[in-house]
Formats: structure tokens, sequence, C-alpha cells
């Protein structure tokens, strides 16, 4: 599913009127018509679908990620897959202005880097892979992540979201990133390691424990890597879920 199959952006349009264009055959904006709806909310899909088009056109999708909940933004998922910014921080503690974060990866494009406090971890690397990004990916970073990291850096992390958090809730998939990761079969080949080890590992290589240094940026990476296929997954059953049904396999 493409956001080209989805009305629900539009003001007035909740799941039940969108459900009732794609039973009437109207299953992407190509096909609106105007029938269906009323005339006002019919102005308004046509507005939303001629803006919609020049954003997609400029690879914008914010408009879409702010008129969206935070549970449907997968919906966009397939316009921006090629430029998504997976991320995952780790830190000394919870709170942004007493603790410090330790640990930054990114995956993109099949890659992953990881940025590390007192050596490359800087408030320009990290602005410029916000401003690479044509969306990010995080798990609870909408609460967590991004908020820390734009009050321990003043980095500008508008960019649009996909917290994965709220749209596994929709699949019932519940608990933190390794009880989803196991539930769904996605492996990682690391240590079982907690966010309390994290902190752990970071003091001990505070005091010259170079390996520990090493274990957590694996544990951090792994996070982040392990993020694109929950996401490809998340985008697949909801699609399958959420349209599929009404419309059938194979239209996007």
């Amino acid at each position: 599913m493409q956001i080209e199959n989805s009305f629900l952006p539009v003001r007035g349009v909740g799941e039940t009127t969108e459900r009732r264009l794609w039973e009437h055959g109207i299953t992407h904006w190509d096909e609106f018509d105007g029938s269906v709806v009323g005339s006002t909310v019919a102005d308004r899909i046509e507005t939303f679908i001629d803006d919609g088009r020049r954003h997609l056109e400029a690879g914008d999708v914010s408009p879409f990620a702010e008129a969206l909940p935070a549970a449907s933004r997968w919906r966009f998922f397939e316009n921006v897959r090629d430029d998504v910014c997976y991320l995952d921080i780790e830190t000394t503690g919870l709170d942004a202005s007493r603790h410090d974060v330790t640990t930054v990866s990114v995956h993109r494009r099949g890659e992953t880097r990881t940025y590390v406090n007192g050596q490359d971890l800087t408030r320009d690397r990290l602005q410029s892979e916000f401003d690479d990004a044509a969306a990010l990916v995080t798990f609870n970073g909408q609460r967590f992540d991004v908020p820390f990291l734009e009050t321990a850096f003043e980095v500008d992390a508008s960019v649009p979201h996909i917290d994965l958090m709220y749209p596994c809730r929709k699949l019932d998939l519940t608990g933190g990133l390794k009880r989803i990761e196991r539930d769904l079969g996605i492996d990682r080949d690391q240590p079982d390691i907690s966010g309390r080890d994290a902190v752990r590992l970071w003091h001990q290589y505070e005091r010259g424990d170079k390996d520990a240094l090493e274990t957590l940026v694996r544990y951090n990476r792994a996070d982040t890597a392990n993020l694109e296929p929950l996401m490809e997954t998340v985008a697949e059953r909801l699609h399958e879920s959420v349209f599929e049904p009404v419309c059938g396999r194979g239209l996007e």
C-alpha cells in the first residue's frame, strides 16, 4: 500500500468513509471522481490529491505524517522506503537534562553507522542524518529517542516519523522491541543485553574497557538494523489486514 491508496489524511474522512470509497472501486487517487461522498468532503479530497501529488513529486511526505495518526503512518512507507533512516540511541539514563547519549546508530540503504560520544557524535553529524532522510523509523522514538536528541544536541528532527511501536499495537504486537522481534521470528546474532546492561557497558568503557564499548556498539547496531525487517513486516501485515480484505491482493 502506498499513500496514493489512502484518503485517511483528509479532514472529515475516517476509516469508515475510506473503506466505503474502496468498496466502490476508488482504491487510488486516480480513481476518485467525486462520487460516494458529499460535495464538501469531495472538494477536500480533490484538494488533498492535488497537493499530495505535488508533495510526492518533491519527495516530501511530511504533510501525510502530520495528518495521519501515529499508528497509520506506515501507509507512506512504500513511497520513501529507499530513503528511510532507521535510528536507535543508547543513553546513561532516561532524563535528557541529566543523562548523556552514549551511542547513536543509523541504518539506511543496507548500511549501519554508529556515532560514539566523545569520538564522532556531534550535532552536525546528527543534523546531516536527519536532513538527508525522507522519513525516520524508530521504536518508541517519538517519546524517547527523538526528544532526547533534540534536547541533548539541539537538532531539528522534524522529519516525517514512523514510530513502529504504534502500528505494532494495531497488530497486537506489544512489549519491547526484542519481544516483538521474537514474536515475528526476526533473529539477531547478539548477546541478550538490556538497557540497564547498556548503561553498565558504557561506564565500563569510561573506566578503560574498550571491549565493553565494542559490545555496546554491536547491541545498538543490531537494534537499529533490525528495525528494517520489522518495518517491512509490519507494513506488509497491515496492508494485508487493512487494504486487501476490501480491495483484493495486488492492488496498489
